[in-house]
């Protein structure tokens, strides 16, 4: 039958469950299914595995069906308690530490058999804590970006997902409007709440319970990131998700529910039409196809990451890079040298002064795109970079693509161009010798520190989130 160590114990414990409610023994029970008791001992305890044939005359024995024997519930709440037990000290968190197992008897009250139970808990909690370090983070990040730079950043599954909900909800054409997002969290049996004091650590909060989504009253302007935190909300339903168990589960969950949303507000099918158009105009461009789905420009760039090599036959990346130069988000699948750590990790990295993504800042103008063309030691790549601002600071918005891919995109005779041999310390990085021997022994800056460099991660349930706020903002609007 195949059945893990926890399905055994499981079904040793409905077992004698069963056995015990009939007032049979070992022997008695043993005697019916021509089974010595001491055999049968050993599968109540889940130690051995018992063939069909034996639990199909167990169950007769017992008046039970075959289906009530193999349920994976436990019989009863101290049999759940005894099995979570066993699981916890079968778990190489418990085996490394060279202690003994502790085997409850019938003479171990409930509140010891919790007790311990409570103490394992709470000993994975710290041990799940420990991980979620920033360097725990990085490793996984970058473990994901190489995966989904190896499916040119597209999901077909998640595309195909997100056209069955649209057509589900009646949505056929134009931007997705807040009335079609509530009837697509109606139709999941869930009702969308705006309040005012949501837990600062969580975007939105599901009430499964009562089938509610709780949001922020207000977003950016025009309410993109309201019908995107919805969807995101619901996605985390459609995609059966559970509580991740790392940072690179937590992480693939954050990029799905991303995606599906992306998909939602740019629908497969109209946002390639439109492009293809525009490919086909020569007229490519990302502010255009922001404004064609009422969505944020990084919502737009990204977006065109996942359709393009799919889709327009052509490589590309995106950078969003802020006001200091790093780089806070990055994707490409057309050999740009993005930046990045000895562990491969792009977050956080300098990127070179030379790129339209920190030139752009520089702009007196920036009310509409800034396009260039880089030489870089990969190759030419031409941008197109969008500047913005947030209560963090200013940010930029890369799109570019390898010089051949150029044609198809307006502002592609931009005459703007620069060099870049990053990461050749000379390029940026290395101040002229003439300023370094004016200034090396004359300037003392006091450098500003970052608070992410000593912010541990968040504890809790999930990565980020802060579990008393939210169960507090629960308390407060459940139905009692």
């Amino acid at each position: 039958m195949n059945r893990t160590s926890s399905d055994l114990s499981t079904l040793g414990h409905r077992i004698r469950h069963f056995r015990t409610a009939r007032g049979l023994t070992l022997d008695d029970l043993g005697e019916q299914v021509e089974l010595a008791g001491s055999q049968l001992s050993l599968i109540e305890n889940g130690k051995r595995e018992p063939k069909l044939s034996t639990l199909q005359a167990i169950a007769s024995a017992l008046g039970v069906a075959l289906t009530d024997l193999l349920s994976e519930e436990a019989p009863n709440p101290r049999a759940a308690l005894e099995i979570e037990l066993r699981r916890h000290q079968q778990s190489p968190l418990y085996t490394e530490l060279g202690l003994p197992s502790v085997k409850p008897t019938k003479g171990m009250s409930d509140d010891a058999l919790a007790a311990l139970v409570g103490l394992h808990r709470e000993l994975q909690r710290k041990a799940t804590e420990a991980i979620a370090t920033p360097e725990e983070a990085r490793r996984a990040n970058t473990e994901l970006r190489e995966i989904m730079r190896e499916r040119d950043n597209y999901l077909p599954e998640i595309e195909d997902l997100a056209e069955e909900r649209l057509k589900a909800a009646g949505h056929v054409r134009g931007a997705l409007t807040h009335r079609t997002v509530s009837i697509m969290a109606e139709q999941l049996g869930l009702e969308l709440i705006y309040v005012n004091d949501l837990p600062h650590s969580a975007r939105s909060v599901t009430d499964l319970a009562n089938g509610r989504i709780y949001l922020p009253p207000a977003s950016i302007p025009g309410g993109h990131g309201l019908r995107s935190m919805a969807l995101q909300a619901m996605a985390h339903r459609l995609l059966d998700h559970t509580r991740p168990t790392s940072y690179a589960a937590f992480l693939q969950q954050r990029l799905e529910i991303n995606y599906f949303a992306a998909c939602c507000l740019m629908p497969q099918a109209a946002a390639v039409d439109f492009l293809s158009q525009a490919k086909r105009d020569r007229n490519l461009a990302v502010e255009d196809f922001r404004d064609a789905f009422g969505v944020t420009h990084e919502a737009a760039a990204l977006r065109f990451t996942n359709l393009a090599t799919k889709h327009l036959d052509m490589p590309l990346h995106f950078l969003r890079v802020s006001e200091d130069g790093s780089l806070a988000k990055g994707y490409e699948n057309d050999g740009l040298p993005l930046p990045m750590d000895v562990t491969g990790a792009i977050e956080g990295q300098i990127v070179c002064r030379k790129w339209s993504a920190r030139s752009a800042f520089e702009r007196t103008n920036r009310t509409t795109e800034l396009y260039q063309y880089t030489d870089t030691p990969a190759g030419t790549y031409w941008n197109a970079t969008q500047t913005g601002t947030t209560s963090a600071g200013e940010f930029s918005i890369s799109v570019g693509v390898p010089f051949n891919q150029a044609k198809w995109f307006r502002g592609r005779e931009t005459t703007t161009r620069a060099v870049s041999t990053c990461p050749d310390p000379s390029c940026c990085r290395r101040p002229p010798s003439d300023l370094a021997d004016r200034w090396r022994d004359q300037a003392w800056p006091s450098a500003r520190l970052h608070a992410h460099i000593l912010s541990p991660l968040p504890s809790g349930t999930f990565p980020g989130v802060d579990d008393n706020e939210v169960y507090d903002f629960l308390e407060r609007h459940s139905d009692g």
